[in-house]
């Protein structure tokens, strides 16, 4: 059975199966999901510096599941080692940042991003000009309020983000709105059914891309021996 492996960066073991659930939703049922979880850090990466301390163990954690799965999903939002990973396990590896800016941007489609962390804000205008996506993000609207506070009530959360989610279309001239973060997978898979606007999840958009990069080097992996 094709084996994907799930990698959240920060220490919450309800973040990790909350996010699992969610890949696992969206995957065909001849794939099983694996979750793990960091053993050091913070239960929620709130700003830069924590972004780049989870980077070293989302790579310790990757390299050793590569063994045995077929993929792997780094699964916060700022997509922490994910180039190291992608250049050392030979194993195809995907970000919840990249997938769905790459998701959102398709099409030349204007894209702004609705989250809870203002204190990364900077990290995902970064992401967007490495992907060279920069000149379609108009920005990131954030909720008030303490984002782990905001985090513990889905009800509130849901209604803050969609608040956002608003002012990225209206204010902002975006096509579409990612909710920007791991710990948010489940609020961005409600706002995306609740809402007739384009709303990026990036669990889903990191599943679909990972899918197409399997099935990608199931193709090309025969030719190239």
């Amino acid at each position: 059975m094709p084996h994907i492996t799930l990698i959240n960066p920060n220490t919450s073991q309800a973040t990790t199966a909350m996010m699992a659930e969610i890949a696992r939703k969206y995957l065909a049922r001849e794939f099983s999901v694996e979750g793990i979880t960091a053993a050091r850090g913070v239960p929620m990466i709130l700003n830069d510096k924590e972004l780049a301390a989870a980077a070293d163990g989302v790579v310790e954690m990757g390299l050793a599941a590569s063994e045995k799965s077929d993929g792997l999903i780094v699964s916060a939002f700022g997509d922490p080692g994910l180039e190291r990973l992608k250049a050392l396990s030979g194993t195809p590896a995907v970000g919840i940042c990249e997938a769905s800016m790459l998701e959102a941007s398709a099409g030349a489609r204007r894209f702004g991003i609705a989250t809870v962390t203002p204190d990364l804000v900077a990290s995902f205008a970064a992401k967007a000009q490495f992907l060279g996506v920069a000149h379609l993000f108009t920005g990131t609207r954030l909720t008030s309020g303490d984002p782990q506070e905001l985090t513990s009530d889905p009800a509130r959360l849901n209604a803050a983000l969609e608040l956002a989610v608003r002012e990225c279309f209206q204010r902002d001239g975006a096509e579409a709105v990612i909710i920007g973060g791991g710990p948010l997978g489940q609020a961005a898979d409600d706002l995306q059914r609740m809402l007739s606007a384009p709303v990026i999840a990036p669990i889903r958009s990191a599943v679909a891309l990972l899918l197409s990069q399997i099935a990608h080097l199931h193709q090309t992996g025969p030719r190239a021996n």
